[in-house]
């Protein structure tokens, strides 16, 4: 199988449906803004070089894969093939693992400075970069009302989840994180 198709040399894609839609639709970015997450979280993944963080991190990455392919298929249109979806339990999952990583943190004060060690600070670029595709997500499902119901949650949660983990990458490699202190 060739990887290139030349079927999007015009601008368009297809969605899993086979509806093309213009390379710069809502849907497009905000599908191609999770691969992006998936992409920096292998970063992430690659500098922490945690083996518990490394699992938790990959089952994550499956999530996005999920939600990937939930967002690339086309609303109100019946495929062929079997769409993952989304469980409570995922966002659960998130849920329970910030609480595990928060008893072992220090009492966080002020707002902390981004950074912290190398894995940290690709954590940090991660949370924003969820936090853009939540950011999408709400607007696709305000233009089109069809973003999974499970999706904006998990990505919520996916993104307060990194900067736990930022926190915890710092504190379990002895780093230092830095309290933003407000000019007066």
């Amino acid at each position: 199988m060739k990887i290139y198709t030349k079927t999007g040399d015009k601008g368009t894609t297809a969605l899993i449906g086979g509806v093309r839609v213009p390379k710069n639709h809502l849907r497009i970015e905000c599908y191609g803004t999770v691969d992006e997450l998936n992409s920096y979280i292998g970063v992430v993944r690659d500098a922490a070089n945690d083996e518990e963080a490394n699992g938790w991190l990959q089952e994550i990455q499956d999530r996005l894969f999920t939600i990937g392919a939930e967002l690339a298929t086309a609303p109100n249109k019946e495929v062929k093939m079997a769409i993952p979806d989304l469980h409570a339990e995922d966002i659960s999952l998130l849920e329970g693992l910030m609480d595990q990583m928060n008893e072992t943190l220090p009492e966080m004060r002020s707002f902390i400075l981004p950074g912290g060690n190398l894995a940290a600070s690709h954590c940090h670029v991660a949370r924003c970069v969820c936090r853009r595709a939540e950011r999408l997500a709400v607007a696709l499902e305000a233009e089109e009302a069809n973003v999974p119901e499970l999706v904006i949650p998990y990505l919520n949660r996916l993104s307060d989840f990194l900067f736990t983990l930022c926190r915890y990458l710092t504190h379990k490699a002895n780093g230092v994180e830095t309290p933003w202190r407000a000019r007066m």
